[in-house]
């Protein structure tokens, strides 16, 4: 496919069916970062979610509030406000944002049109030029259901002429994931805006923390007779002890857990926040995450035993302030550089001894972490490589 510059890009994507600051920037900085490099960018939702999130009160009109908080968004990247839209699919299909006649034509002059982390199902317009893309930002689930031959799965897929995963490390001698004859998935990450980012690195706090839901029981896999979880709780059980080791505050923002779950972890030296202030909005979110020491996170199961090679794109944007992450390894360091600024473990003694190499020498450290960011994950560097992978010059 070949793809001329200046021309239409289209990202489906489905920001107000989790209206927090991360999913907005591991959304707009597609949006943003494609303009920023000459693309006439448009954001739009059809993904037929009612918008409960925004429904608080009874009569609140939940499509008008969503088309207002990705007006906000919009105008928050700096983007212009007649490039989106809110498609209501799951009332009475009433446009917000561009008419419906215009998003029509937008979808038939399209160079091209992203579907982020799939989370649209394809439409026949979507899909009537031969352009709609997958960008899967959560590997294994569609992987594993293509290889079961689940119908639903590859009747969603198909329509789609390019494929792309965040699971780096696919492919790859030690990634269990099976190899597809069906559909080639080729690797991509997110992309980040350093400039929104560095100005954020403070590092004030002393604790290294991260940003999580605690508790999210589906998504459940199967393969080869083993079963594969999502909630990452499994994960940081694995490591529950850690605080007591290090003289080393860590501190957990965390979404979906119940007051026994805190009180647990704080038992064993965990300083536990409720999540939401965190991630109320991008300026809140920017400040909690640059004034950190470092992320320390954990991944899901589903990657760290089949080692997909998924990064967190919160873990991209904690580089990108000059702040140093230790992360679970699911893979990722076959491709991504590790050592100094970023470290992945797979035993509670290999994070130990991270914290402890970031620790004797943290400047070093954030100085690598910035470089990384630059080098792996700045927006030119990424969209660049995709752009050309579905073959824009």
């Amino acid at each position: 496919m070949h793809i001329p510059k200046q021309t239409k890009v289209v990202v489906l994507g489905t920001m107000s069916k989790m209206p927090v600051a991360g999913i907005v920037f591991l959304t707009m900085q597609y949006v943003a970062g494609l303009t920023r490099l000459g693309y006439d960018a448009y954001y739009v939702e059809a993904h037929a979610r009612t918008p409960s999130m925004f429904m608080t009160r009874e009569g609140d009109d939940g499509s008008a509030l969503a088309a207002e908080f990705i007006a906000k968004a919009m105008r928050q990247f700096g983007l212009e406000d007649d490039h989106w839209a809110f498609q209501a699919l799951h009332d009475d299909g009433r446009c917000y944002g561009m008419s419906e006649t215009r998003l029509q034509a937008l979808y038939r002059s399209a160079g091209l049109i992203l579907n982020l982390h799939g989370g649209t199902t394809p439409r026949p317009e979507h899909a009537a030029t031969g352009r709609l893309v997958y960008i899967g930002t959560d590997p294994v689930e569609h992987e594993l259901d293509v290889h079961h031959g689940v119908r639903r799965t590859i009747d969603y897929l198909e329509p789609h002429c390019a494929f792309f995963t965040w699971g780096e490390n696919y492919g790859n001698p030690d990634c269990r994931l099976p190899p597809l004859d069906r559909f080639s998935f080729k690797p991509t990450r997110q992309p980040v805006l350093i400039d929104m980012w560095e100005p954020f690195g403070t590092g004030s706090n002393d604790a290294f923390t991260t940003i999580a839901s605690w508790r999210q029981p589906w998504r459940v896999m199967t393969f080869d007779g083993e079963t594969y979880t999502w909630s990452k709780h499994h994960e940081f059980i694995k490591i529950l002890d850690l605080p007591r080791r290090l003289a080393q505050p860590f501190e957990l923002a965390l979404g979906s857990f119940e007051p026994e779950d805190r009180e647990m972890l704080e038992r064993h030296g965990w300083r536990v926040r409720d999540a939401q202030p965190v991630s109320a909005d991008i300026d809140s979110y920017r400040r909690y995450i640059g004034a950190s020491r470092g992320e320390f996170t954990v991944a899901k199961d589903q990657n760290v035993r089949l080692r997909s090679g998924w990064f967190s794109d919160r873990s991209a944007t904690y580089l990108a302030t000059g702040r140093p992450v230790v992360t679970q390894e699911t893979g990722f360091s076959n491709v991504l550089p590790t050592g100094e600024g970023l470290f992945g473990f797979s035993t509670i003694h290999e994070a130990l001894a991270a914290v402890e190499s970031i620790n004797a020498d943290y400047a070093r450290h954030t100085r690598a972490a910035s470089a990384i960011a630059r080098e792996c994950f700045d927006h030119e560097v990424v969209l660049k490589r995709l752009l050309a992978d579905v073959g824009v010059p």
